[in-house]
């Protein structure tokens, strides 16, 4: 029996959900503020529903990023306290990995996870399907402009399914419309208005604990992939 607490308050959403034997309780509300006053809201309201006591869980499981800067602290605090105080370990889950893992839940294939990261540039990743670990990345994360966005050539992405389509998700995909036609990836409207969700992240911590992969909640970080957070009053001027 696997017993998981996810958290994620990295993007616009902010989500909270509990894996159960396979079965998922979960809060989400998309908001841009108070986030760390509703993740912990929604962690009491729904260990409550479930009669979960801290005692019972296996880990907790966070996301650490990319995304707002703010949400992504807050996101990886609200983890590591939480861990610290119930003595668990923690698995570290991207938002993009989240992102992929709703499209490739129980699928073969690939997917390309992308996020508006605002000040003309995206946050994305290449996935793969994977039985063991959910999904696997192709290469690392990256963030820029939109026309840097590009597939990966190596081996293990060109041959994963080779003959499934590969599947777009994220809101980068439709703050920059003509993204997904560049790419040649299947997209349609709900998954170009995607946000990471506490479920997949649930998932994955699960797959990450049960593999031994889980880490001192000390040792949880967060991935910001750049460290600027606005553009000057030079650089506005000149969009």
């Amino acid at each position: 029996m696997t017993r998981v607490l996810a958290l994620d308050a990295a993007t616009e959403a902010c989500s909270v959900a509990l894996l159960c034997d396979g079965e998922v309780w979960e809060r989400s509300v998309e908001a841009g503020r108070d986030h760390a006053q509703r993740l912990i809201t929604m962690v009491a309201e729904l260990m409550a529903e479930t009669e979960v006591s801290w005692s019972m869980l296996d880990g907790i499981a966070a996301s650490i990023g990319p995304g707002a800067f703010t949400g992504v602290r807050i996101s990886v605090a609200v983890a590591q306290g939480l861990a610290f105080g119930a003595g668990l370990p923690v698995a570290a889950v991207s938002t993009l990995e989240a992102l992929a893992l709703q499209v490739l839940k129980g699928e073969p294939g690939r997917a390309v996870a992308c996020l508006d990261a605002r000040m003309g540039e995206v946050y994305w990743g290449c996935f793969a399907a994977d039985a063991a670990l959910g999904l696997i990345a192709a290469g690392p994360p990256g963030v820029g402009p939109p026309d840097s966005v590009s597939l990966p050539a190596s081996l293990s992405w060109a041959g994963a399914d080779s003959g499934q389509p590969v599947r777009g998700i994220g809101r980068g995909f439709s703050a920059y419309p003509t993204l997904a036609a560049r790419l040649g990836v299947e997209i349609d409207e709900p998954r170009s208005r995607a946000l990471p969700n506490a479920r997949e992240i649930a998932r994955l911590g699960a797959l990450r604990l049960k593999l031994g992969l889980g880490l001192d909640p000390a040792e949880l970080q967060p991935l910001y992939l750049r460290d600027k957070v606005a553009l000057t009053e030079a650089e506005r001027a000149a969009k």
